[in-house]
């Protein structure tokens, strides 16, 4: 069968018995992510740099698509909320060189006590989309690096 959208484990993570995400209804868009371990984030303070969930996986998908991650609808309840409100992650992600693809959540806690998050929590939604391009598109680069390594050299 060819592969086309899907999950897979990262590397260092086989044993840690990692849940592959699930759309909870037929109509659901979006598949629920857990987190991979047990974490503390404590309240938010100014300056704050915010707090990597690790969900122990990446994603593959189509030369056309990419995927989202999005909090889930009651995180901001709790005080969860993405500090980059949602993620955008591009095919080229999966298995780079500097991480394996693995995709991460972020999150700072507007709440005022430290907000518990355990192993198989769910954190957060993987949302797939297509994309499209303009007319003479002439992007060639190739990825080198890891999260956030778009503008790096």
């Amino acid at each position: 069968m060819e592969k086309i959208r899907g999950f897979e484990v990262v590397k260092g993570y086989e044993d840690k018995d990692i849940h592959m995400p699930i759309r909870k209804t037929k109509y659901s868009a979006a598949y629920d992510v857990e987190a991979a371990c047990d974490m503390v984030i404590k309240p938010y303070e100014f300056g704050q740099k915010p707090t990597l969930v690790p969900t122990g996986l990446k994603a593959y998908c189509a030369p056309d698509e990419c995927f989202i991650l999005l909090n889930r609808s009651s995180g901001p309840k709790k005080g969860f909320i993405m500090a980059n409100s949602i993620g955008l992650v591009d095919r080229d992600y999966y298995g780079n060189e500097s991480n394996d693809g693995h995709f991460y959540f972020q999150y700072f806690n507007f709440g005022t006590e430290d907000l518990v998050i355990k192993k198989g929590d769910c954190i957060g939604q993987v949302l797939f989309m297509k994309y499209l391009t303009v007319d003479h598109d002439i992007a060639g680069g190739d990825r080198k690096g890891g999260f956030g390594s778009t503008d790096k050299a």
